[in-house]
């Protein structure tokens, strides 16, 4: 299963920008080629596949990125794998 992440844009070269996602120093390359409106440094998008499918406003992702610590919370709790998620 794979989950579509909100990831913040640090810079874009040639329709595809290197995103940070979440907090820490992990980042991932996404093409923004499937948008349908234009992206700039500090824009969130949500990113499946190494697509960006749609651009997020700040609160947008904020709140999906806690919903995704509360699920991994949740899990690690319950002693299911991550990888399993």
């Amino acid at each position: 299963m794979c989950l579509a992440v909100p990831a913040e844009i640090l810079s874009i070269e040639d329709q595809v920008a290197t995103c940070r996602v979440g907090e820490g120093d992990a980042t991932i390359q996404a093409s923004i080629m499937l948008l349908d409106e234009e992206v700039e440094l500090g824009d969130y998008i949500i990113v499946h596949a190494g697509f960006a499918l749609r651009k997020l406003d700040y609160e947008e992702a904020q709140e999906t990125l806690r919903i995704l610590r509360d699920m991994l919370k949740l899990a690690d709790e319950h002693g299911v794998e991550q990888d399993m998620l």
